[in-house]
């Protein structure tokens, strides 16, 4: 099953890999290729002892980098969190995205896993813009042990002022079996929803301060209760966003 699974991957790979080699080339074939690259980063931290039965310092980031053409794009994402100098969570998105609206892309590649164990997927899902310019994320995932998990997430940017802008966001995680070796349960597993308020210094920086809620929910909450474990926790973080 490991195998099929990377062979799949490597089928998505290579038929993206064509699509973003000729998306990138103008129908002029004597012009420049039209491509394009963006980059940016968010990082912050929090003592949870202010909010959570937890101690220590909580220290999360939010990366990506994109290149393409505006038919095509590859996209690398990386996203984690570490508590007192311990990675928790840690995985790395490497997709190839086809725009295939005036507002979505459709994408398709894999994901890695470094913490708390090491474990790849295959990836495929769409991103863009819902009605009422809520920002969506709807990924399917496949790992390597043919487990599948869904993931969705929205957000919506408040303006109070043009630099001043307030940004509520929702994930959701569900599973479609009981996985023991990331402790979770068949159905919705998760849920975390978040209030960040930003200034914009400028388009490149921007610091914020944001309050996160998260709590397991279902199966997965009886496995985290199970194992000693909270199944809600709530931290105030102040942090930094970089674009390039």
């Amino acid at each position: 099953m490991k195998t099929y699974a990377l062979f799949c991957s490597f089928v998505i790979f290579a038929l993206a890999g064509q699509a973003l080699a000729s998306g990138a080339h103008s129908s002029d074939e004597h012009s420049d290729p039209l491509l394009f690259w963006s980059a940016g980063a968010s990082v912050d931290g929090s003592d949870v002892r202010w909010l959570d039965v937890r101690t220590g310092a909580l220290f999360t980031w939010d990366a990506y980098a994109w290149y393409g053409g505006d038919e095509a794009k590859f996209r690398l994402e990386a996203e984690g969190e570490a508590l007192d100098g311990d990675v928790e969570t840690s995985e790395l998105r490497a997709l190839l995205s086809w725009n295939v609206g005036s507002f979505w892309d459709l994408q398709a590649g894999l994901r890695h896993d470094f913490a708390p164990g090491p474990l790849t997927w295959a990836v495929i899902g769409v991103q863009g813009l819902a009605p009422y310019f809520f920002e969506t994320e709807a990924r399917l995932f496949v790992s390597e042990n043919a487990d599948v998990a869904f993931r969705l997430s929205q957000s919506i940017e408040l303006l109070f002022t043009q630099q001043l802008i307030l940004e509520p966001r929702v994930e959701v995680n569900l599973f479609a079996q009981d996985i023991a070796g990331l402790g979770v349960g068949a159905g919705l597993s998760d849920v975390e929803a978040s209030l960040q308020l930003r200034y914009d210094v400028s388009r490149e920086i921007a610091p914020y301060l944001e309050f996160v809620y998260q709590r397991d929910v279902g199966e997965t909450a009886g496995i985290t209760r199970d194992a000693g474990g909270d199944v809600e926790n709530a931290t105030l973080r102040i942090g930094l966003r970089v674009r390039l």
